[in-house]
């Protein structure tokens, strides 16, 4: 038998979720870029000097890498994604902001339902276990995934008020119909599962 080191406390937890955040906070602000995500996409953000233009800058986003800096110089993040993205969904600008100018980044995720680590995979990785995301609304979702929630959420509501589930409904439908074409069998001691 072995001795396996006890859970944590719930005060233990928190003091290393604490210190697990700072640490991550730490590493963050180190990169040369700033980045955000949705459940749907990334966007990045870097300050370059208030003189540059756009022919200035050196940026590639293909479906699996991303390269961005300055003409010349080293660039500000490179390096392979997690995750694919959409490239034609994809884009960058130079914007001008009140203390001079910030290159911003949007990459648009193939896979709208996963949270990325990081930007780049040699960068330092986020826990995405402490996401808390927005709430969405139905209309926000693609018409199959809405279909599906919609569908869990009856159900859900439908088991609450001890009814049967759609599925559960479909099968019952399915037998009544067949009886109704087979009255000559007898179904008193049918069941459904």
């Amino acid at each position: 038998m072995t001795d396996r080191p006890a859970s944590p406390t719930p005060e233990e937890r928190a003091v290393l979720d604490k210190e697990a955040k700072a640490k991550e906070l730490e590493e963050q602000s180190k990169l040369p870029y700033k980045w955000t995500q949705t459940i749907a996409d990334v966007d990045v953000t870097a300050i370059v000097p208030a003189n540059i233009k756009g022919r200035d800058l050196d940026v590639k986003i293909t479906k699996t890498s991303l390269r961005a800096g300055l003409r010349g110089q080293e660039p500000i993040i490179e390096g392979t994604l997690p995750h694919s993205i959409l490239v034609d969904e994809s884009a960058w600008t130079l914007e001008t902001t009140p203390t001079g100018k910030e290159l911003a980044i949007h990459l648009d995720k193939v896979n709208k339902m996963e949270w990325w680590p990081h930007v780049i995979t040699s960068a330092p990785k986020i826990d995405t276990s402490k996401i808390s995301p927005e709430n969405s609304k139905l209309s926000d979702l693609d018409g199959e995934t809405r279909t599906m929630v919609e569908k869990m959420m009856y159900d859900q509501n439908q088991k609450q008020m001890g009814k049967p589930t759609s599925d559960e409904q479909k099968k019952m439908d399915l037998l009544k119909k067949f009886q109704a074409q087979h009255p000559e069998m007898d179904f008193s001691n049918a069941k459904i599962s």
